[in-house]
This record gives structure tokens, C-alpha cells and sequence, in this order.
């Protein structure tokens, strides 16, 4: 059973050569290399299903990269790079409350031994407990504490 033709996808002579030398430049990401070689093979009027096999990638995220390139090609390359084009997308969410400097601060806590603590290493209760009681900051729950502490990175960094 076949479905609806895909939407035809055209690049221009600049949008070609550059996404051409993306997929071949070694420092690439791999995963805009794929979506790089993906928009190449709509390009060459292949169907998703063909390019999904040849990628080894799903259908749907075939489908889902050809309908935004398709979507970004009323933009010209001088106002969104290539790989602008094939970056993800912002998720939602709530922006982090802590900042850069309140995060190192926490590690460099973390990595003190606990003083005036009946305790041999810090725990997500007492490193949140210690970061409110210095005016680190005014709250952090002491599981946000310890994702932050197991994670070792922040958002912000």
C-alpha cells in the first residue's frame, strides 16, 4: 500500500556544495552529518522509505527533517546557516534557576569535607541544607541538590 507522494525538495547550487561539504568535513557532528545527507538524498527525489533504509533511521524522522528543511528554504543562507538549519530546536521548559556562579560555588562545597556535620560526605539534603544556610542561594530542594551534584554539569555551563 503506498501513500501520498513526499514533498519534493530543490536546493540551490549554494545550499548543495554546503551541505555537501558538511557531510564530508571530519569535524561535523554526526547527527548533522545524517540530517545533512538526508536533505541530499530528498534533494535526489528519493522517497522517505528509501532513505530511511539506506540511513538506518526511521521513517518519521525522515519525514520530520524534509518538512522543516522545506519550511526553512523561504530563508536564505545568509539569514540561517546550514547547520542552524540542522540543529535541533530549543525545548520548552522552565530556564534554570541557578545561575553559572551558584553551580561552581556548589561543587567547590561539595568537594570541602564537612565541617561542623556529624557526616564522612555530603549528601543532596545536606549540601542544600549548607548552600542555604551560606546565602549560596535563598532555596534548592535537596533533590534538585543531588541530580545537580550526580550530573557533576549544569545546564548553564
Amino acid at each position: 500500500m503506498r501513500g501520498p507522494k513526499p514533498a519534493v525538495v530543490e536546493l540551490s547550487e549554494r545550499e548543495q556544495v554546503e551541505l555537501e561539504a558538511l557531510v564530508c568535513r571530519h569535524g561535523t557532528p554526526q547527527q548533522i552529518a545524517q540530517r545533512g545527507r538526508m536533505i541530499l538524498l530528498t534533494a535526489q527525489g528519493q522517497n522517505n522509505g528509501q532513505i530511511a533504509r539506506e540511513l538506518r533511521v526511521s521513517v518519521d524522522t525522515v519525514r520530520c527533517w524534509r518538512m522543516r528543511w522545506i519550511g526553512w528554504q523561504r530563508l536564505t543562507l545568509d539569514d540561517f546557516s546550514i547547520i542552524e538549519r540542522l540543529s535541533d530546536t530549543p525545548r520548552p521548559g522552565r530556564p534554570s534557576q541557578i545561575t553559572a556562579e551558584q553551580f561552581c560555588q556548589m561543587m567547590t562545597l561539595a568537594c570541602e569535607q564537612p565541617k561542623e556535620r556529624p557526616i564522612s560526605h555530603w549528601t543532596g539534603r545536606g549540601i542544600a541544607e549548607e548552600m542555604m544556610q551560606r546565602g549560596i542561594i535563598k532555596y534548592i530542594s535537596p533533590r534538585h541538590a543531588s541530580r545537580l551534584l550526580k550530573k557533576g554539569t549544569s545546564n548553564l555551563i
